[in-house]
């Protein structure tokens, strides 16, 4: 559970739209913005400028700006150095992304961060590989595709240890199927993508048996 956080910080989390979700309802809502991009996930230069505006509405109490986004463009990171360092009276920033890397070392450097990410409970993906079909694969793969490499390893893993708990038979080479993933991972192949063959491939073997 997270708790109401009073300074500027930076959060990293699994879900953005869920964190808000319990965020904001701790925060007095005439005092509290979100900014982030409507249209895609990414942070631009158009939502830092309207957060520096945001920022120099005078306030006589605290103000909660929330800046989200999956990725934050180089440049709106840049505009927001200044105001991030020296804020307005009573100007909270917090900073919701996925991952510590769409974040500059020069931000990480002005505000504490909060590492909030969770990791995936081996063997409990919402996936039943015995009768999965390609709706229950594009939705899975829906839900999981801003993950992370370790994160991505982590399923692989869930997906094998599923397959054994549903003794599900499969060929040594459907088996290869789970280390050839786990090493196109450490080569940094994307993760939605290895993870898209990885169960389009158990469900083709699947279907053939």
């Amino acid at each position: 559970m997270l708790d109401l956080i009073e300074n500027s910080s930076i959060l990293i989390v699994n879900d953005i739209v869920s964190t808000l979700e319990e965020l904001l309802p701790k925060y007095p809502l005439h005092s509290t913005r979100v900014i982030k991009n409507e249209e895609k996930d990414e942070f631009l230069i158009a939502q830092a400028t309207l957060a520096i505006k945001e920022a120099y509405i005078a306030t006589n109490s605290k103000k909660y700006l929330f800046l989200c986004g999956t990725t934050f463009r180089k440049e709106a990171q840049n505009s927001l150095l200044k105001v991030l360092e020296e804020p307005p009276r009573n100007i909270v920033f917090i900073i919701i992304t996925n991952s510590k890397t769409a974040i500059l070392p020069t931000i990480y450097s002005r505000l504490p961060y909060k590492y909030l990410k969770k990791s995936i409970i081996k063997n409990e993906i919402p996936l039943n590989i015995s009768k999965m079909d390609l709706k229950d694969i594009y939705n899975f793969l829906k839900d999981n595709q801003k993950i992370s490499k370790n994160e991505a390893k982590d399923i692989v893993e869930a997906i094998l240890l599923k397959v054994n708990s549903q003794k599900i038979k499969l060929s040594q080479k459907e088996l290869d199927f789970f280390s050839k993933s786990i090493k196109l991972l450490e080569l940094n192949s994307r993760p939605i993508n290895v993870l898209t063959t990885l169960l389009l491939s158990i469900a083709n073997q699947k279907n053939k048996h």
